[in-house]
């Protein structure tokens, strides 16, 4: 894709504290170490042949980027418009645990560069906040939000989490409400998975979570609140007020070329994917970073169908003829769905419908298999 811009992703893997859910790559680290990982990664993004290639969006992603220091995260910036050539209108978003950051932080991040802010809120419910294990309560989450706007913030989203222990529908309603009451631009919104090997893969944890069913009630009473109150939905897990999807996002689903730094990064990069080992010693002692291949060669039928899915926009036809699909077979796999209410025809467009989100790996395999 020489003309497209394309996406860098920086993985800062360091917490205060290990969330008793996550399964990300991440540890606790000193401000030395921190320090010597923004070094490591200069290191990286210099020494990338990246032929000036133009990149419209740079993600700092975690763990908790926000434990960096201001500075660290400029020279980052610095060395990315070095080896790439960055847009003028990049979008640079970094995520923040709210009890990492003050005003004057904040505005030093914006001094920095960064323009789009990620907030890891999960709740507006202390209890739930405090099952989930998260350092903060809500009344700092919004004084995150609120500095940040008077930092000069216009572009800001929020982490939400459905099903987590003891939520109920209420709870939830009340969440996405107060979430929406601090006038922020965006919502993620997550379903909790109990990842094997996390502090939350135990008995206990599951017997506290709603089941699959209230689960479901709770997703689809989420994309109703958040719809009435302007948020449309645009993927699977995504709201924005108009204009403010993340377009970094989007370069996941939409097959648009992205490169990673850092250990436990991803990259889909020159029609190839592959990873960086999660090993920050490694990374920090190596001169350049180890990627190991994921999928050498990713079949373009399967991964659009599956990617293109995720997007309310949905699958085009058109497209998919045109990377030697079968349209004919593929809608004829979908009529069941279309039928049940679990996917749209939307002129040249395939989409799924909430309830088709819900199950969205069933009904991908079927259109994938039906392209064989």
């Amino acid at each position: 894709m020489p003309n497209i811009a394309k996406g860098v992703y920086i993985h800062v893997p360091f917490c205060r504290r290990k969330c008793p859910y996550c399964d990300f790559y991440s540890v606790v680290a000193d401000d030395e170490t921190i320090h010597n990982y923004a070094l490591a990664l200069i290191r990286n993004i210099l020494s990338f042949n990246a032929c000036g290639e133009k990149v419209d969006t740079v993600y700092f992603g975690g763990g908790t980027p926000s434990l960096m220091s201001p500075e660290d995260v400029a020279k980052i910036l610095y060395a990315v418009s070095h080896t790439f050539t960055l847009c003028n209108n990049a979008e640079i978003t970094l995520e923040a645990n709210p009890c990492t950051v003050d005003l004057n932080k904040l505005c030093a991040f914006k001094q920095a560069g960064i323009n789009r802010l990620s907030f890891g809120v999960q709740s507006a419910n202390n209890n739930e906040l405090s099952r989930l294990g998260r350092l903060h309560d809500f009344s700092q989450a919004e004084l995150a939000v609120i500095n940040a706007q008077n930092a000069g913030f216009t572009n800001i989203s929020c982490d939400l989490m459905i099903g987590t222990p003891n939520q109920t529908l209420a709870s939830l309603k009340e969440s996405v409400h107060r979430l929406a009451s601090l006038k922020i631009q965006h919502i993620s919104a997550y379903m909790l998975k109990i990842e094997e090997g996390t502090a939350y893969d135990c008995d206990s944890v599951r017997n506290s979570v709603a089941d699959d069913d209230t689960v479901s009630d709770m997703y689809l009473l989420m994309c109703r609140e958040l719809e009435s109150l302007g948020y449309k939905q645009y993927e699977i897990s995504n709201f924005a007020a108009k204009g403010y999807e993340s377009r970094h996002n989007l370069k996941y689903w939409q097959g648009t070329d992205y490169i990673g730094f850092g250990p436990a990064a991803h990259s889909f990069w020159h029609g190839k994917r592959f990873y960086v080992p999660a090993d920050l010693k490694s990374y920090l002692s190596s001169s350049a970073q180890i990627t190991v291949a994921e999928d050498e060669a990713p079949d373009p039928l399967e991964e659009y169908i599956m990617l293109s899915l995720r997007l309310c926009s949905g699958l085009s036809l058109k497209k998919l003829s045109s990377i030697g699909g079968n349209p004919k077979a593929l809608l004829n796999a979908a009529q069941p769905f279309i039928n049940g209410g679990f996917a749209n025809v939307n002129g040249d467009s395939i989409c799924l419908t909430p309830n088709g989100f819900l199950v969205s790996n069933q009904i991908i395999l079927k259109l994938i298999m039906s392209q064989l």
